[in-house]
């Protein structure tokens, strides 16, 4: 029975038990974390698929599970996408485990690992698999794991990132390993691609397809689980992103209203930078519409337009707080980032916050924020000012990214406009056999988005 209302939940009338919705979110996330790692350890299946929205605690899962395959006594490979996240997990592991030893295997070039890790005496570097013998953790990206030959298969491995794993990558390393554990986020960016493929797409084996869904349409029994709580977002940010983004796989955030406060020591101008700024404390949104137009990607007026709304959060004296109880914090530039669609949008605002003398803000396009925690984000909505909506600028995974990397507040600056556009330019994508089609599409998610930013927009 529901304590609050003393009537039946939707489980207890199924006859179920209590679904992640009806219990507290460290609940929730907890008995999901048990049945993943039940089902790596002893399932029957030759792999685990996990679902996890932004901010789940994705990266926590996977140095989870890596420990305790290590305490099983099972050799263990990990795969992760790109060098910093090999570098992230290795420092976490070494941080949780000081007695663990860890192989950190890596290509020739120079800076292909963080030198940092070099102070973790238990991690072990080598360019080669024979240098990392005996130790029985060893991490390193696809592409390096792509090149080790003529090995005994590992036990066992985890493949984070999965979603952003291209299927011909999993081809290369899928006979390293006799059982695997795959992490990641379906909704966030595709995998990229240098060259087309469009002569595989609808095959089950489209070398450009994330690996997770060459996986599953091949083995369409194993065991998939989601993690059913966001740490990261904000009580104000999850539902829209949930809604938007992942209609079939919900989740909630793991704070309440009120848990996480900005608040800033000077009371403002009253302009309409201030005014947005005001609204995103208050609120955890913030647009601030410039006028409607066609213009350059490099809109100079909406480059202008962002670099003054992160100078004036920075000149504000801004502080955060949230659900941890210490004392509140100043904000500092690490701690902002502003996300674009495109490399000359972000050159253009790093140009226009230098003028202004604002440094240590990261500044980047979407694929490059991807998995990344900031307190505040200030995007550049990517169909600001254009004349038309192609399938790049309309991709929900860009969107998605862009609109899920804070823990306080969102201001989006945007030209007006931007629901007419997409109501104008129906999809002229083709349309092809056997491709499933992507739900949420591009009109539904920026729809979604754009309904809520209406309630807290605020004209240039």
């Amino acid at each position: 029975m529901s304590a609050s209302t003393g009537t039946a939940t939707t489980s207890e009338r199924a006859g179920l038990p209590p679904g992640p919705e009806e219990i507290d979110p460290a609940s929730a996330a907890a008995r999901a974390t048990r049945a993943i790692l039940r089902d790596t350890l002893r399932g029957p299946g030759r792999g685990v698929v996990v679902d996890s929205p932004p901010g789940a605690g994705k990266s926590t899962l996977v140095v989870n599970a890596a420990l305790e395959l290590a305490d099983a006594g099972r050799p263990l490979m990990v795969v992760a996408q790109t060098n910093a996240q090999v570098d992230d997990l290795v420092r976490r592991l070494a941080e949780k485990r000081p007695d663990l030893p860890l192989g950190r295997l890596h290509s020739a070039e120079p800076g292909s690992y963080d030198p940092a890790i070099e102070d973790y005496p238990q991690v072990r570097r080598g360019k080669q698999i024979g240098e990392l013998s005996g130790v029985g953790v060893v991490l390193a990206t696809a592409a390096k794991w792509a090149w080790v030959k003529g090995v005994d298969p590992w036990p066992h491995a985890i493949v984070d990132e999965a979603y952003q794993m291209r299927s011909d990558g999993l081809l290369a390393v899928a006979g390293l390993f006799e059982r695997a554990l795959f992490v990641g986020d379906p909704g966030q960016l595709d995998p990229f691609s240098q060259v087309g493929a469009e002569q595989w797409a609808g095959l089950t084996y489209d070398p450009a397809a994330s690996a997770v869904s060459t996986l599953l349409a091949h083995n369409p029994e194993l065991p998939q689980h989601r993690l059913p709580v966001s740490w990261r977002l904000p009580a104000s940010a999850a539902p829209l992103v949930s809604r938007a983004f992942y209609p079939f796989t919900p989740f909630r955030a793991g704070t309440a209203p009120g848990d996480r406060s900005l608040v800033f020591g000077d009371r403002g101008d009253g302009g309409p930078v201030d005014r947005v700024l005001d609204e995103a404390a208050d609120s955890g949104w913030g647009l601030l519409e410039l006028p409607a137009a066609h213009t350059p990607r490099t809109d100079p007026e909406a480059v202008a337009a962002v670099a003054e709304v992160v100078r004036r959060l920075l000149s504000r004296e801004a502080r955060t707080s949230d659900e941890r109880g210490e004392p509140a914090a100043p904000l500092t530039p690490s701690r902002v980032a502003v996300g674009t669609a495109h490399r000359d949008q972000a050159s253009a605002v790093r140009a226009q916050l230098s003028r202004r003398g604002v440094e240590g803000v990261t500044v980047d396009t979407a694929n490059r924020l991807q998995g990344r925690e900031f307190e505040v984000t200030v995007m550049l909505h990517p169909l600001s000012g254009r004349p038309d909506a192609s399938a790049f600028h309309l991709e929900t995974g860009r969107l998605c990214v862009l609109a899920s990397r804070h823990r306080q507040c969102c201001v989006v600056v945007c030209r007006a406009g931007v629901a007419e556009l997409l109501d104008e330019h129906p999809s002229t994508e083709p349309v092809q056999l056997g491709v499933r089609v992507k739900f949420p599409d591009g009109w539904e998610a920026h729809q979604a988005v754009l309904e809520l930013l209406r309630e807290h927009r605020v004209p240039w």
